[in-house]
């Protein structure tokens, strides 16, 4: 059955599904097409008659996800700069005020989109009668690429467009979430990999101000942001690797997405360029982002805000697929590559401290395995950990989790690796490929309904306490009391401590990217 609503641009006719109303598709900001092109996102035009949102709408030029073997994260739909829409999963269209969840895909900056059906938003919206909302934003060098500089200025783009768009969607939702029956005063924003790293970015924001009560950033927090030398960096990196002279800015701007996207990649025209790490991610630019992400937060910028922040045990196991000589790294082998994130006597202790509390636990401490857990700590866990020492200043409602589910998939090798929680917040797990990769069975349902249980409390009050899983203690730094979700999901007081503590004497530039 079809279903209309009226919003401030127009009317939509969307889709009426298992007692949910399903609108997709919807423009937030005007098309970044053209001349607006690298520009901040505009607001989006009216339009007369019925708009049809039956359809999810293009999703953001990108390369080919690497890790395609399963089918629910794979990103499907025409590619197109014309991307900035969203997509809204409602109980019911009346006046009731439900909480409202916000979701920001991960990818790192560079692919992903808010269609992709691993994120299908029923489950959430039936169960804990919310509206959910899952967004497109401007990703790889269309939205992260700041070109203000070396081009002088004939292209203003900052690095961080991608974003600006995320406010923007954030600003529709504020302007128009009551027609879904969604309350703008009760918004969480949630996102995972680069989509939690994004929720930390929009923490410190002074324009995402106010526009959401309630964050839960999943595997990336605080500590991912390109001071303006790297920014610049790499604009001249990719505008010398695509032949173009930073001075001709009609050149620059004549460059197809398809051209673009490959500025970041070596003469294979597949593999990534190592030497620029994580080449897209916001710009701290001194306007749009003021400072580091964190230092804003521990100063003040998130006052008012819940946040309840995690990652996965063993996260690093997923990109280890993509790194063939790890197997057969030896323990100096371990101390160069530390070294080149670290100096040499720091990262050494830091080996040192990882392999003592590994065995004490009995658990395995070939180089590997160690570079594995400290990539997984420095990359994902600390970020989290740092949020949630200084949010307390502020606000007191901080709450912290781990999630320690392995993943059977590949004779399990993945262990509890990143991305693989996704599944069971959404509920999606039912989704073709997803049962090889999270597993099935009643413990692997249990898991689920507990995490979705925890998500939705803490969108509903701030507090993520529920039936499933009992009380949830808040976050502080005498007991960092967290919540540990796996197959016996149970409060804890500071898991692996040890290595937590190995990081203490570690400035925050050193964390969140690669």
């Amino acid at each position: 059955m079809s279903a209309t609503v009226s919003i401030h641009q127009g009317k939509l006719e969307g889709d009426e599904q298992g007692g949910l109303f399903i609108f997709k598709g919807i423009p937030f900001a005007a098309p970044p097409v053209g001349g607006r092109r690298w520009l901040a996102p505009e607001k989006p035009a009216s339009w007369t008659g019925v708009r049809d949102a039956r359809r999810f709408g293009a999703v953001a030029p990108q390369n080919k996800l690497m890790l395609s073997a399963l089918s629910a994260m794979v990103v499907d739909g025409e590619q197109s700069e014309d991307c900035l829409t969203l997509n809204v999963w409602t109980p019911a269209l009346d006046g009731k005020r439900r909480p409202v969840m916000v979701w920001i895909h991960g990818g790192a900056f560079t692919i992903g989109s808010g269609s992709q059906s691993l994120y299908d938003g029923s489950v959430l919206a039936r169960r804990g009668d919310v509206v959910l909302v899952t967004v497109n934003y401007r990703l790889g060098p269309l939205g992260f690429l700041r070109l203000a500089d070396v081009t002088n200025g004939k292209i203003p783009s900052t690095g961080s467009e991608g974003m600006l768009d995320q406010v923007a969607a954030l600003e529709w939702v504020r302007d128009n979430i009551a027609e879904f029956g969604g309350d703008p005063g009760n918004v969480t924003i949630f996102g995972e990999s680069a989509g939690g790293m994004s929720v930390g970015t929009l923490l410190a924001m002074p324009a995402a101000r106010g526009l959401f009560h309630k964050a839960i950033p999943q595997s990336g927090a605080c500590h991912t942001g390109a001071p303006v030398a790297r920014a610049n960096r790499t604009a001249e990196r990719v505008l010398s690797r695509l032949g173009v002279n930073p001075s001709d800015a009609g050149a620059i701007r004549a460059l197809t997405p398809a051209q673009l996207l490959t500025g970041t990649l070596l003469d294979d025209g597949k593999t990534p360029d190592p030497e620029l790490g994580m080449a897209y991610q916001p710009c701290i630019d001194g306007t749009h982002v003021p400072r580091a992400a964190i230092e804003m937060v521990a100063d003040g910028n998130a006052s008012g805000v819940a946040v309840m922040v995690g990652s996965n045990l063993e996260e690093w196991k997923l990109f280890s697929l993509m790194d063939p000589s790890l197997h057969k790294l030896d323990r100096a082998g371990l101390g160069a590559r530390m070294s080149r994130r670290l100096t040499a006597p720091t990262a050494d202790a830091l080996i040192d401290a990882y392999d003592k509390a590994r065995a004490a636990r009995g658990e395995s401490v070939t180089p590997a395995d160690l570079f594995n857990a400290i990539e997984t700590d420095r990359v994902f866990r600390i970020p989290g950990v740092r949020l949630a020492q200084v949010q307390p200043r502020h606000d007191a409602r901080v709450y912290s989790y781990l999630f320690t589910w392995p993943s059977p998939a590949m004779g399990g090798v993945l262990g509890s690796c990143h991305a693989l929680e996704l599944g069971f917040v959404f509920g999606t797990n039912h989704m073709p490929g997803m049962a090889a990769f999270a597993g099935t069975g009643p413990a692997v349902e249990k898991l689920a309904t507990q995490m979705q249980d925890a998500w939705l409390a803490f969108a509903r009050s701030g507090d993520p306490s529920s039936e499933s899983i009992g009380k949830w203690k808040r976050y502080d730094e005498a007991r960092r009391s967290t919540m540990v979700f796996g197959a016996n999901t149970k409060l804890e007081d500071a898991p692996r401590e040890e290595e937590r503590r190995a990081w203490d004497a570690t400035p925050d530039k050193i964390f969140g990217s690669l």
